[in-house]
């Protein structure tokens, strides 16, 4: 809702911009810097203030409502997600580890992201009846109530790791981590596997609505199109973690998915679409365990936010494709496109040798 909000307090399509041009310089800047203090200091007391740092912007927004308190807002949003960017699944992983039950990691990581989703999902269902009954300072409150609650979340996770076992200082940290990503053929591709799969996917996410209203239905059906695309990363979310050897032929197919289901023109093709998005939650689900797998606990949080840092560029990248390519044709084929990126990450993945690492 946050972006009617901008709008109904005056500001213009390019202010409302703007500041979302704050919000990705902020993820950006923040990302591995975010990771470097996530392997030097507690990476459960990270969590907690994440998501404080997140409603304070959100209660600048509600009880603030300017240009300024946006821009500041989504600096702290910013903030608050770049430190949770790494951190979770640095410390999920490693209590995993320590338990002795690695092998579920990606199970675990998958299952949160589906019910990420589906409280995502609920939240907007109820976002019409909240604004109707108290308007944005009711949304406004509710949010910053949400992030309280993820706040408690973070601080009830456990966290085995002493300060002796932190890594060091931020300069032995951040060396530690590329020398695991230049000296290690196995995380360099694992980390570039996270990147494209979880960047491009991200990307074309945000395209999803372009897409349905392309297939020429009415307004109202364009949500519901996009909904069943959830419901597919839902269910891609609850698989997490079964059957990984099967990741280059399904990403393959999900390949072919996304490019016949999107090429189509027709609703119907949203069901191919929704399936190839369901199977890319899931092979990125499998591509964090590999990397997770791969890295050393001294610079793991560093090395996954460099993955993230990754996935950003991916991302941009593909919005700026995305963007110059609309200008010759439609969503259809552009969706379909961007299918190639992941045929591809399935030939290298069908390439490898078995027992490579």
């Amino acid at each position: 809702m946050y972006a009617l909000l901008f709008a109904d307090t005056g500001l213009s399509a390019a202010q409302i911009s703007s500041l979302f041009v704050v919000w990705s310089v902020t993820s950006f800047v923040l990302e591995v810097p975010s990771g470097l203090w996530a392997d030097t200091f507690s990476r459960r007391r990270l969590l907690t203030v994440a998501p404080l740092l997140t409603g304070a912007g959100y209660a600048l927004w509600t009880f603030l409502p300017s240009y300024p308190a946006f821009a500041l807002g989504f600096v702290l949003w910013g903030a608050g997600g770049a430190l949770r960017s790494g951190t979770l699944q640095a410390l999920v992983y490693e209590e995993l580890a320590r338990a002795g039950a690695s092998d579920g990691y990606a199970r675990l990581i998958g299952r949160s992201q589906a019910v990420g989703t589906t409280a995502v999902l609920l939240a907007t269902a109820l976002a019409a009846p909240v604004l109707a009954a108290g308007g944005y300072p009711a949304v406004g409150i509710a949010s910053i109530a949400a992030t309280l609650a993820g706040a408690l979340a973070g601080w009830a996770l456990p966290e085995s790791r002493g300060g002796s076992e932190r890594a060091g200082s931020y300069s032995e940290v951040f060396r530690d981590g590329l020398a695991e990503v230049r000296e290690s053929p196995g995380v360099r591709g694992a980390l570039v596997l996270v990147a494209v799969l979880t960047g491009v996917w991200g990307a074309l996410d945000e395209y999803l609505p372009l897409l349905a209203r392309a297939t020429g239905v009415g307004a109202a059906t364009v949500p519901l199109l996009v909904l069943l695309v959830a419901v597919g990363n839902v269910a891609g979310g609850w698989l997490a973690g079964r059957g990984t050897r099967w990741t280059a032929p399904a990403l393959a197919a999900a390949a072919l998915c996304l490019a016949v289901g999107a090429g189509s023109g027709h609703p119907a093709g949203m069901v191919l679409v929704a399936v190839a998005f369901g199977v890319f939650e899931w092979s990125g689900a499998a591509a964090d365990a590999r990397l997770q797998a791969r890295v050393a606990d001294r610079a793991r949080a560093t090395v996954t936010s460099m993955a993230g840092f990754g996935s950003e560029v991916v991302a941009v990248l593909t919005y700026a494709a995305y963007a110059l390519g609309s200008v010759w044709t439609s969503p259809g084929p552009l969706f379909a496109v961007a299918a190639v990126p992941y045929l591809v990450m399935a030939l290298l993945l069908r390439g490898r040798r078995p027992g490579r690492s």
